[in-house]
């Protein structure tokens, strides 16, 4: 008897590798000690948060004991987070973006899932850059959305002449993820008005509005001062979506937004589809002590400088054992090159070595691979060796 739907069994077939790698790394940790393994599989922020959000959490249990301290709020969340948010996506996007325009949300991707579920027709698609975060076809796909992932770039840029082929009757979005999860890219000014030029004549001929939709919960890290442009500013079809589960260190208390381009025609009608599925799809609001969080700590900041050191010493590295990489400008990511185009062999031979790491086909790149870098630079330094000798044994050369 058949427990899940074809669509969910598939799912979790696909998604076996990863289960495999990280079984394997309990395994290996129990077996050679926490320090001993080099986890590099996981976006996982390990930084804890700012002080700030310490002397915010004891401020909100002192006034715990208010009415409604912690009750059910406005759908698109409390007044206070609004406005907080306001002032933080102004500043990025360069133009005032008013409160009403925000609704705060169970993270990113609850922010995306409420987007698509209130713009998404069963059939319509979705284009996306790969390599890409592999959940987007998830979420695109809960609301019969399809994903039509393009690639990118050798240098992980972005390919306009692909983005153009894949745009048709049937699109009804494009997302861009910059700073870029799994690469680490920062899209610059020239490309991506050229997709807002593709998106605009696209929207005559077909007669229906194309979104972009901006995921920027990496914008924060920024490692060498490249500029990310105000996608508002790029297009009026625009909704930024972000969280502050790296700015903060906060993944799990699950809080993010999507800001509304106020440029945008009409743009309360898409506010209020999103208010209407931040409730329906069961999210109801945004976790109530995060809003108050966000409130207070609005323009807190973990130490960038300690991610840009474990970025610098990984670069450094993946240099000295020969492995092929291109430098991340932002986020906290590698996604080298393989040195066989099945990368799954070369992750096994990294295994061996007790190295994890994550097979580009997961991101809709085969041939290369990822590896997170928000892990201690004792273990990115202690690794070292087990990269220079999994790529030596690899080529079956003698150290």
């Amino acid at each position: 008897m058949q427990l899940l739907s074809n669509e969910v069994k598939g799912y979790l077939g696909n998604a076996s590798m990863i289960r495999r790698m990280f079984e394997a790394g309990i395994e290996l940790k129990r077996t050679y000690g926490e320090d001993n393994v080099y986890d590099f599989s996981l976006g996982n922020p390990d930084l804890p948060p700012p002080p700030e959000i310490k002397t915010a959490m004891q401020e909100i249990a002192e006034n715990s004991d208010q009415p409604f301290a912690f009750g059910y709020m406005p759908n698109a969340g409390e007044n206070s987070a609004r406005e907080a948010l306001s002032q933080l996506v102004s500043d990025e996007q360069e133009l005032h973006v008013p409160a009403a325009n925000i609704v705060v949300t169970c993270g990113a991707a609850g922010g995306i899932n409420a987007f698509f579920r209130a713009t998404l027709t069963p059939g319509d698609e979705v284009i996306c850059i790969a390599p890409y975060f592999v959940e987007y076809g998830f979420y695109a796909g809960n609301f019969g959305g399809i994903l039509k992932p393009v690639m990118s770039n050798p240098d992980f840029s972005l390919n306009i002449d692909n983005i153009a082929a894949a745009i048709n009757p049937k699109t009804r979005a494009i997302i861009l993820n910059s700073p870029n999860n799994p690469t680490g890219k920062i899209y610059n000014r020239t490309e991506l008005d050229a997709v807002a030029k593709l998106l605009t004549d696209a929207r005559k001929k077909y007669g229906r509005m194309i979104y972009i939709v901006s995921d920027e919960p990496y914008r924060f890290l920024n490692y060498d001062g490249t500029p990310v442009p105000s996608m508002f500013k790029v297009y009026d079809g625009t909704v930024v979506i972000g969280s502050f589960s790296k700015t903060l260190s906060l993944p799990g208390a699950r809080i993010g937004y999507v800001a509304v381009n106020p440029n945008l025609e009409n743009c309360s009608e898409l506010i209020g589809g999103l208010t209407l599925t931040n409730r329906t799809l069961g999210f109801v609001n945004a976790p109530v002590v995060a809003q108050k969080l966000i409130a207070k700590c609005i323009n807190a900041r973990i130490d960038l400088d300690v991610y840009r050191r474990r970025r610098n010493l990984m670069a450094q590295i993946l240099t000295d054992a020969g492995i092929e990489f291109i430098m991340p400008g932002g986020a906290f990511y590698f996604f080298p090159k393989s040195p066989v185009p099945d990368e799954k062999i070369f992750i096994n031979a990294l295994l061996k070595e007790r190295i994890l790491a994550v097979p580009g086909s997961g991101f809709g790149m085969p041939g290369y691979f990822r590896l997170a870098f928000c892990v201690s630079e004792k273990i990115i330094a202690a690794s070292a060796p087990s990269f220079s000798h999994a790529l030596t044994s690899f080529r079956g050369e003698k150290k």
